[in-house]
């Protein structure tokens, strides 16, 4: 139902991360106004219930919702907007659980760097225990025909796919492309390449947009890295990484260099790439273990995928296969500026 927009009242849903760890859940909630609101700096900031959220104590509850980010509600549509926030203590310091603020300053003093991100994001579409796909006893015909298949036979869920595609074009998310995935009844969206700020924001708000849109089709998204346990698939949430010096002509040597460097802190980087991620990368279903690390050309039993045009060219990007599809994109995006920039 949409609003009256004789009354000129404008509704901005404001939209956070959660205290709950390893990995954040998103909320929500209503706020009207009686104004047009553009950008952040003309949201107003907003309080929360912190004690709900594991955010804070009840007898110290309330948190402070600061805007960074606004666009267009695809859902509400007119002048309706989406409010995205970090997190702040009502003393002035940002939350515990604000991630956006340590990757601020992190991206602030690497800048020059002019560091790019592209994430590939997996998920899985549920109907109950089972996946669109299964049937309700036993499981569906193996691996195969399903990665970027068409036809009923072999899809599922297409309908809440392409409306989601529809809501973040329409929401001004830098949505890359989409496809189905190697698991029957999972699916793909690419956000980028953009900043590390801006690549955090536009997949919270995706991730934010694809939720609340499966509440009209009745449907449950999964960002687990391992939805279903046997020979299928994980979900990941590939990062494609580059500085302005790998883009650059004999940017390859760049590239080279980085994932030396890398491989020096692969433990550090697997504890912020997602909670249940050894489930995943078991060096089976396109990926490498998650004890090992090593890179190379188009393998996507890498840690680190150099792609095919990145080779031809001499200069691109690499892809960072080890995330998981619930990372926190911002914890991802700074350790990677932290490690290949530092």
């Amino acid at each position: 139902m949409k609003i009256n927009s004789l009354m000129k009242s404008i509704a901005l849903e404001y939209i956070w991360l959660d205290g709950y760890s390893p990995t954040p859940s998103l909320r929500s909630k209503t706020k009207i106004v009686d104004m047009k609101v553009n950008d952040a700096g003309e949201a107003p900031e907003w309080g929360f219930d912190g004690s709900s959220t594991r955010q804070a104590e009840g007898k110290s509850s309330d948190c402070i919702l600061r805007p960074v980010r606004v666009t267009p509600d695809p859902i509400r549509g007119e002048d309706h907007r989406l409010v995205f926030c970090e997190v702040w203590n009502a003393d002035g310091t940002p939350h515990i659980s604000n991630t956006r603020a340590p990757l601020r300053a992190v991206a602030e003093k690497h800048a020059k760097e002019e560091s790019w991100f592209g994430i590939e994001q997996e998920y899985t579409l549920f109907n109950g225990e089972k996946p669109l796909a299964w049937p309700e006893e036993g499981e569906p015909g193996e691996q195969g025909p399903y990665y970027c298949a068409v036809g009923s036979a072999n899809i599922y869920g297409r309908d809440l796919v392409e409306a989601h595609l529809a809501a973040c074009l329409a929401a001004g998310i830098r949505i890359a492309g989409i496809n189905s995935e190697v698991m029957p009844g999972q699916w793909e969206f690419q956000v980028g390449p953009i900043g590390p700020l801006e690549v955090g924001d536009e997949l919270w708000l995706s991730r934010w947009l694809l939720h609340r849109l499966s509440e009209e089709f009745g449907i449950t998204v999964s960002f687990s890295p391992k939805p279903m346990e046997g020979d299928w698939n994980g979900a990941g949430a590939h990062t494609n990484f580059s500085t302005k010096a790998m883009r650059a002509k004999g940017g390859r040597t760049v590239i080279d260099e980085a994932c030396k460097k890398l491989a020096t802190r692969h433990q550090e980087h697997i504890t912020v790439y997602g909670a249940g991620n050894d489930k995943r990368l078991t060096g089976k279903h396109e990926t490498a273990p998650i004890d090992q690390f090593r890179y190379g050309e188009s393998d996507r039993g890498a840690s680190i995928r150099i792609p095919i045009f990145t080779v031809q060219h001499g200069a691109g990007y690499l892809e960072d296969r080890r995330p998981a599809a619930n990372m926190d994109p911002y914890k991802v995006a700074a350790r990677l500026i932290e490690t290949i920039c530092g």
